[in-house]
């Protein structure tokens, strides 16, 4: 093996692992580690990656030969070749020497591979102070009912043809969180139900796409989804209904948890917060 789990599991401070994200605690193992890896001499995904699902290859890949692996720290950069391409240098260590390390080793890396975007990512433990970036959350079904919230909410494809036809637009004003991607797969066909939220004949909220599929130790995953209500319909609680549908559909659909990240401070991280869910960390990242 190439890591040592006695000197990364001290580090992490937050469950997240390069190319994969966010895991469950339960599935955190020195074994992920080394599986990204292996999958970076194959250029493939791993059966647990929750982008395989949108078929294509992996656009993210572990740079195995420039990981720093010490008892203090390590550091796991990846290249991404989207767009003008990114370097990310995952920082796990408690020194904040590691960020300036990290920045280095990820300006460096940029050069080398000639991409434009340069980053470092730092997993932050639940217990930090003035929290920043992105907070992970842990919804459990193992733990509580989640009633159907009844409401305007259903399968898009439930809706009348009519209330149907207003999904585009919608998408299209929502592009930015991702609404006009998911679009175009609902329309191949390649990918489960997405619940939406309508008000007099038209869609203002959706979240999807709904799947449930196992983790890296088996258990059933709800995924993570998009998620998005119109500007001028918000704050009537929308959000909450599709929040709420959609964590009945996965308990309904076996799932024994969902993952989910929000922007601290945002719409979605107060909603999470204020139903419960369990704060597992943080991801900050800066640009280099």
């Amino acid at each position: 093996m190439f890591f040592r789990w006695d000197w990364l599991r001290a580090r992490l401070t937050a469950p997240i692992v390069p190319t994969l994200g966010p895991v469950h605690p339960d599935a955190l193992s020195i074994d992920l580690f080394e599986d990204v890896l292996r999958a970076a001499s194959t250029g493939g995904f791993l059966p647990y990656d929750k982008d395989r699902r949108w078929g294509g290859e992996k656009d993210e890949q572990v740079l195995r030969e420039d990981v720093v692996h010490q008892p203090q720290y390590t550091l796991v950069p990846t290249l991404n070749r989207r767009g003008r391409g990114t370097v990310k240098v995952f920082a796990y260590g408690a020194p904040d020497s590691v960020v300036a390390e990290a920045a280095e080793l990820a300006a460096k890396l940029a050069a080398v591979h000639d991409v434009a975007g340069a980053r470092v990512v730092r997993p932050l433990g639940p217990g930090t102070d003035a929290p920043r970036g992105t907070r992970i959350q842990l919804k459990d079904f193992t733990v509580g009912l989640c009633p159907a919230p009844g409401g305007p909410v259903r399968p898009v494809t439930d809706w009348p043809t009519d209330v149907r036809k207003t999904f585009a637009p919608f998408a299209e004003a929502m592009a930015a969180d991702g609404l006009a991607f998911l679009h175009t797969r609902m329309q191949t066909g390649r990918c489960g139900p997405v619940l939406a939220a309508a008000v007099e004949g038209r869609i203002v909220g959706a979240i999807g796409p709904m799947e449930v599929r196992p983790d890296a130790i088996a258990r059933p995953q709800l995924m993570p989804q998009y998620f998005a209500v119109l500007p001028e319909s918000r704050g009537h609680g929308t959000g909450r209904l599709l929040w709420r549908a959609a964590m009945h559909w996965g308990q309904r659909h076996g799932a024994a948890y969902q993952l989910l990240q929000t922007e601290v401070g945002g719409p979605s991280d107060k909603l999470c917060q204020s139903e419960g869910l369990v704060s597992l960390g943080f991801r900050h990242t800066t640009h280099v």
